[in-house]
């Protein structure tokens, strides 16, 4: 009872807890709404959300591009930085292309598999070689028109200069991390 009327337990709870300063479900509420506001603030400035997104829808749009000779548009980029680089360790080929070694290795074994690259021990027994095979390099060529398809629209909905200010930007992106100062080390090497 609270001055001479009978409160249910939690309504008497609720009348403490705001004079201990403890959360109700109204102050819960009113926290809830500001932590919501406060994510949808991070949602439209998080570098690291917003890229992901982008590179989620962009990846989207070139594997349905490459779906016909049986790539995604990560295996298609890392054939052909193999043709550039290669032959090269995987150790190497993570830091050029600003990737972990093990998330590199599980994306090498399916292009292994299907013949796209031979992986081999290399000088030490702990690094193993990673080289474009003739089979690799044919579907590339079959590959390229539908990249070049895929790009094209890309440029046309930013247009040309939107596009390589763009891709200017994420390069200055990759360099401000550790990875993309291995990778800009790694590049002026090659």
């Amino acid at each position: 009872m609270i001055d001479g009327k009978e409160v249910r337990r939690d309504a008497k709870r609720d009348c403490f807890s705001s004079v201990l300063g403890a959360y109700t479900p109204i102050m819960t509420a009113q926290k809830d709404a500001k932590a919501i506001a406060r994510s949808r603030q991070i949602g439209r400035a998080c570098t690291c959300f917003n890229l992901r997104k982008a590179t989620r829808a962009i990846t989207q749009l070139y594997d349905d591009a490459l779906r016909t000779v049986g790539l995604r548009t990560t295996q298609f980029t890392l054939l052909n930085a193999i043709r550039v680089v290669g032959p090269i360790t995987v150790r190497r080929l993570a830091v050029a292309v600003v990737m972990d070694r093990t998330t590199l290795t599980r994306d090498l074994r399916p292009l292994e598999r299907q013949g796209l690259v031979s992986i081999e021990p290399g000088e030490d027994r702990r690094e193993r070689k990673v080289d474009l095979t003739t089979k690799g390099a044919l579907v590339i060529s079959r590959a390229l028109p539908l990249w070049e398809k895929a790009q094209a629209q890309v440029a046309k909905g930013l247009g040309h200069e939107r596009l390589q200010r763009l891709l200017n930007d994420l390069a200055a992106t990759v360099a401000l991390t550790r990875a993309g100062e291995r990778n800009a080390k790694f590049m002026k090497e090659n």
